[in-house]
């Protein structure tokens, strides 16, 4: 699979909405398109100029919709599913945020913080339309030849 426009990205993360991750710390599952929205929100309030990190914390949980229960290398296959739309450095932030030997570089700490965060916090974090306009910024972007829709 390979994402080829940012309608497709949308739809992939609206069909995370009402999927069910793995229980947290606090002992709940949290609902995917939901935790998403808030990792993302908290990546912009913590990091307002940094777009690609927050937009790899918004897409951070497909790879969960993708391949539910299947760990192995979930995040290397989550960052070649979107690495042709938002190019490499998100797709790195993605294959490395599980990677606990990685967590000295500052942006996927980050990510993580943001993604732990993300799971237990109770607030407004807006609605998914809200950051189209980002994917699409992004995925401009890192467009080889400019076809990203």
């Amino acid at each position: 699979m390979e994402l080829r426009s940012v309608e497709e990205l949308m739809d992939l993360l609206y069909a995370c909405r009402g999927t069910r991750g793995p229980a947290g710390p606090g002992g709940a599952s949290v609902d995917l398109h939901d935790h998403a929205l808030r990792t993302a929100a908290l990546l912009r309030r913590g990091r307002p100029a940094d777009k690609e990190l927050q937009v790899a914390g918004l897409v951070h949980p497909v790879g969960r919709l993708l391949w539910p229960g299947d760990r192995a290398d979930r995040g290397g296959r989550t960052a070649a599913v979107v690495r042709p739309l938002l190019g490499d450095r998100v797709a790195r932030l993605l294959r490395h945020q599980d990677d606990p030997g990685a967590w000295a570089d500052d942006d996927l700490l980050s990510l993580r913080q943001a993604a732990e965060e993300g799971r237990d916090a109770v607030f407004d974090a807006g609605v998914l339309e809200d950051w189209r306009t980002l994917l699409a910024l992004v995925a401009e972007g890192n467009s080889r030849l400019g076809a990203v829709d």
